[in-house]
């Protein structure tokens, strides 16, 4: 790890939030759903596609949660009146799983009876291992009651996750493969970058060959290249899958995916709960700091 790197992570926790925010800004869509439908409507003029995300997790009062859901309901209201695509992602800690996973259930359900009448996704984001036998419970509870409309999310971090592909995979399941970005004891998760990257390119494998509709998530290119290489050997057309990644990260790479023919995604995260989420993406990724100095050097922040 570089030095800048270590400073960087050491520093986050006492750094100011203007400054998280100045380094956040080009990673989130601002705080207002007006300011989300602005960056959606960008980026579908880009040939992307979207899925909006309201920040906020690992709440612990069933008010909280309740409103979370409530804002999930006001934002599909929003995504049909403004006709977008009707597709979003939340996080099960966000509607209540450290409550009550039946609660935490019921939520997400109401969620997805809205979507699924506007025809529409909704994708459980994977969070803590802890979090993910619950995670999947719920996944298949819901997506039981309406098939097509709900997928839920793998880390190739994870050393259960190639099982948890078979698995799902035998059901047909719409998944979104990432590496992972919850740091685990060994026991339970791969530290090495290489043997994540090979999880990844065998959870994929099994996935695509069994015919799940996967979302390619990641901003590194050999993986890139590598599912590029997994789907041209299994023969897949471009309604197979897709190519997914996070608002403001790479976006060059996003541009040559898209010019390549295939589909791709964009997370954008949005709403007041805006900096637990930047401080774990700058903890993550530091350079994305450098990124952001050199872009402030030039004068413009490219998202």
């Amino acid at each position: 790890m570089s030095l800048f790197n270590s400073l960087i992570r050491l520093t986050l926790p006492i750094a100011p939030r203007p400054i998280i925010r100045f380094f956040a800004r080009r990673y989130v869509a601002g705080t207002t759903v007006e300011q989300a439908v602005a960056t959606v409507r960008r980026l579908t003029g880009e040939s992307c596609t979207t899925t909006l995300d309201v920040l906020g997790e690992s709440v612990t009062q069933r008010g909280q949660a309740e409103a979370a859901r409530d804002d999930y309901l006001t934002l599909l209201d929003v995504i049909r009146d403004e006709r977008l695509e009707p597709n979003v992602s939340l996080k099960p800690t966000q509607l209540g799983l450290a409550i009550d996973e039946g609660f935490c259930r019921d939520n997400i359900a109401r969620i997805v009876d809205k979507a699924a009448a506007l025809g529409g996704f909704v994708r459980i984001d994977m969070e803590d291992s802890p979090t993910t036998d619950a995670t999947l419970r719920v996944f298949r509870d819901v997506a039981a009651r309406h098939p097509g409309h709900v997928g839920v999310v793998l880390q190739a971090r994870l050393r259960r996750t190639l099982s948890d592909a078979v698995a799902l995979a035998a059901e047909q399941a719409n998944i979104r493969l990432c590496k992972g970005i919850y740091l685990e004891p060994r026991a339970i998760a791969y530290e090495e970058r290489d043997i994540i990257r090979n999880a990844f390119v065998s959870a994929l494998r099994v996935l695509l060959g069994a015919g799940s509709y996967v979302g390619i998530a990641t901003h590194d290119e050999w993986l890139v290249e590598q599912s590029l290489a997994v789907i041209a050997d299994l023969g897949l057309a471009p309604d197979r899958y897709e190519f997914q990644m996070l608002l403001g990260v790479d976006p060059e790479l996003r541009r040559i995916i898209v010019a390549g023919g295939h589909k791709l995604r964009v997370y954008v995260p949005f709403g007041t709960h805006w900096y637990p989420y930047s401080v774990r993406r700058l903890r993550e990724n530091p350079t994305i700091v450098r990124a952001g100095l050199e872009a402030f050097l030039r004068g413009r922040l490219d998202t």
